[in-house]
């Protein structure tokens, strides 16, 4: 009997902490299908194109139907995931950030550029025959002439990055300073610079690249005026609450694929502008964290509706945090060694 008493009670603590956690015994069963999102960084016909060879292996190689999931912005893509709609996702490293701290999402790879670069940058294009715009400072000096074509509020270099490294440092609001701000996919910003649509945008050099393959005839049009710091390359992002023989299933894919010189694997890496995927955590995020809290420091003390107490006590707070992020990554980089 009291065997039975200890099964119960653990029966009824295991209830609770799914209940505390939103994980389901269903959730923790094995999939028989698995939902695959992909960000909305162009037209879902052009993703299509190039994901569905990939996916259909991944369907074969883990003996399961794979479904890509298409959303018409990120957000679609992370709320997917916290309502276990989506179960593995390829995410920029903002919208990865929102996925795991919002969606219960966590990174297990890691995307590696197709020539080998660490990660990608950040851009911003201007018309090719617009003389009057060439570098940050001429965009800042004729912001309120100019239309400004903006990422997805989710994106890392469609967003996050420019709005730290060209408006935040330089004390500006993107969204005041310019005659008029439209938020749109990577392609579509590249588009309207093209068609004359707006006069500056936000995009990345991965996106450049695939536009190259897509549009070719649309790349002498557009220039680039800006180029960031590395970003860290893409994450792919499992569900927390998948069920840990689907997950050692899934990493075993993505770090076999493309590694016994399969030429089809290759290929189809290659049009994703990928080599093969490398292992990865929630660490990866360390660096887009620190963009965030700068990014909100430099809000904070350019916020003139806050008292300077509460000021100082906010901006306090991201030190600290900021201090917490610097310890991580000083360790990190010293494990590497």
């Amino acid at each position: 009997m009291k065997l039975k008493h200890v099964f119960s009670k653990l029966a009824a603590g295991l209830a609770v902490t799914a209940a505390l956690t939103g994980v389901s015994v269903a959730q923790a069963e094995e999939l028989k299908t698995l939902n695959f999102g992909i960000i909305s960084t162009e037209t879902s016909q052009n993703l299509k194109t190039v994901w569905v060879p990939f996916l259909a292996d991944m369907s074969e190689k883990l003996n399961m139907e794979v479904k890509p999931f298409f959303a018409s912005d990120y957000a679609g893509i992370i709320q997917a995931m916290r309502f276990n709609k989506v179960d593995v996702a390829w995410y920029g490293n903002k919208s990865a950030m929102e996925a795991v701290d919002r969606a219960g999402g966590e990174i297990f790879a890691q995307t590696v550029d197709v020539t080998g670069n660490p990660g990608y940058w950040s851009v911003l294009l201007a018309a090719s025959d617009n003389d009057q715009l060439n570098s940050v400072e001429d965009v800042l000096e004729h912001s309120s002439e100019l239309a400004f074509g903006n990422g997805d509020p989710n994106s890392t270099s469609g967003f996050l990055v420019p709005s730290y490294y060209v408006f935040a440092k330089n004390g500006v609001d993107a969204k005041k300073a310019f005659k008029r701000v439209t938020n749109a996919s990577h392609e579509a910003n590249f588009m309207a610079v093209a068609n004359g649509q707006v006069d500056v945008a936000t995009n990345n050099t991965e996106n450049v690249a695939r536009i190259a393959v897509t549009h070719p005839e649309m790349v002498d049009k557009v220039k680039v005026i800006w180029k960031s710091p590395l970003i860290p390359s893409d994450p792919i992002v499992w569900r927390k609450n998948l069920a840990e023989a689907d997950k050692g299933k899934i990493y075993d894919f993505f770090m076999n694929y493309g590694k016994t010189n399969d030429a089809k694997e290759l290929d189809i890496l290659k049009e994703l502008q990928w080599a093969p995927f490398k292992a990865s955590s929630d660490d990866q995020l360390l660096p887009i964290r620190q963009l965030a809290l700068f990014k909100n420091r430099a809000k904070m003390i350019n916020n003139s509706g806050m008292s300077d107490a509460d000021k100082a006590e906010k901006i306090k707070e991201i030190d600290e945090q900021l201090a917490m992020l610097n310890r991580r990554m000083a360790a990190l980089q010293a494990a590497a060694l």
